[in-house]
């Protein structure tokens, strides 16, 4: 746990190309583990596991409209 890394949410945000709203839903959803000191906070280790976890989660198909004739 000695010399662990802490990332911001705007660094995690930017890690994962996404907002720092989208990042702070994952966190309050409890999808990705974060301590709040001051100011939100996530250890890169918990970050590297949720891009682990999502990463081989299969995406869910979305609905195409089909073109009639």
């Amino acid at each position: 746990m000695k010399d662990e890394k802490l990332l911001t949410t705007k660094e995690a945000a930017e890690i994962l190309r996404v907002s720092e709203r989208s990042l702070m839903r994952y966190i309050k959803s409890g999808r990705l583990k974060a301590s709040k000191i001051g100011w939100w906070r996530i250890r890169e280790n918990d970050l590297n596991d949720f891009i682990d976890e999502n990463l081989n989660k299969p995406q869910p198909n979305k609905k195409r409209k089909q073109n009639k004739k």
